[in-house]
């Protein structure tokens, strides 16, 4: 029989690349989400019955072991960027990595893979940086053979950085920038999946790998390469430290009156304190090369999906063609 890995958060950006991949290689596919309804697309990823989304809440014990009973590997892709009820950074990232980890250990699974952040660090100014760390600490406590990833900012077609960014470049003529001189490293989201494929399957030694790509750039330079590929001019307006805490304050008291109903998709206050210090891979970190997996570029992927930003979308290129034709006429 096939073997079977459990994927939580497997319909989630990271999750879903990883997910397919696994498919391809001729596993089962569990995929642990809080909406199973809302995650069937991931079925077509194989044959009929090969991958299949299940129901798990990552804060309860019975529900992760539910998902994790029979499998060989377990991949955790669980995060969050914003709090939001009961589902704080403690309580997904902190304490939902433990439970993972206890339970894998438990169960006697095989391989362990886990999706953590550059920005894990114990001593972080945002409680997402710390509750990063103290979930790989958790994972390392009660599974140390784990494999821990820690990529820089995402990107790929679903990603909600470059397509956010290009979304609000067609709204005028000024794109504000927070944090506009912090470095990031951006990965390719299917390279962070090769990288946890290679985990699951025992090929990557146990420890901390920091995933980042070819290029180190900063917030500002990431928009103009986004400003470049979607064909738009646009004044990059970089945002004052104190304006951008007002704004992050004044949206966190929103979805706080609100009782969140409106969730903060803007900027939060723990956003900007994870957007102070620099995301880009450590000097001497193992990495996507000690794996064998060659990073991907940014210009060979972003046209592939940002295309739908332009001034005239898919026929943008083409109208380009045409006025050069009259020119030389």
């Amino acid at each position: 029989m096939s073997k079977l890995v459990t994927i939580y958060g497997g319909s989630g950006f990271v999750g879903r690349y990883v997910a397919r991949r696994m498919a391809k290689e001729g596993w089962r596919v569990r995929v642990a989400v809080r909406r199973p309804n809302e995650a069937i697309f991931v079925r077509p990823y194989g044959v009929v019955g090969q991958v299949e989304p299940v129901l798990c809440n990552i804060r309860d014990d019975a529900s992760v072991a539910a998902a994790m009973a029979g499998a060989d590997a377990v991949v955790n892709c669980v995060g969050i960027l914003n709090e939001s009820g009961a589902n704080t950074f403690e309580a997904v990232q902190a304490d939902g990595a433990a439970r993972v980890a206890r339970l894998a250990a438990a169960e006697g699974v095989g391989t362990l893979v886990h999706l953590s952040a550059l920005g894990a660090d114990r001593e972080a100014e945002s409680e997402y940086g710390r509750t990063k760390a103290a979930g790989e600490a958790a994972v390392v406590q009660h599974f140390p053979g784990a494999v821990i990833l820690r990529p820089s900012i995402l990107f790929g077609p679903e990603d909600g950085f470059f397509n956010r960014f290009a979304g609000m470049a067609r709204l005028g003529p000024v794109l504000p920038v927070v944090a506009s001189e912090t470095r990031f490293q951006p990965v390719y989201v299917d390279d962070v999946a090769q990288a946890a494929v290679k985990g699951i399957k025992g090929v990557a030694a146990p420890g901390v790998y920091e995933l980042g790509g070819p290029e180190v750039l900063s917030f500002h330079q990431l928009m103009e390469r986004m400003l470049d590929v979607i064909h738009r001019r646009r004044v990059l307006l970089p945002v004052p430290g104190f304006i951008a805490k007002v704004i992050a304050f004044g949206f966190d008291m929103l979805q706080a009156v609100t009782m969140g109903l409106v969730s903060n998709g803007v900027l939060t206050r723990d956003q900007l304190k994870s957007l102070g210090r620099d995301n880009v891979v450590s000097p001497g970190a193992k990495g996507l090369s000690d794996l064998g997996i060659e990073p991907t570029s940014l210009e060979s992927v972003l046209p592939d999906y940002l295309w739908r930003f332009r001034p005239s979308g898919q026929y943008d290129a083409i109208k380009e063609s045409a006025r050069n034709l009259r020119k030389i006429g």
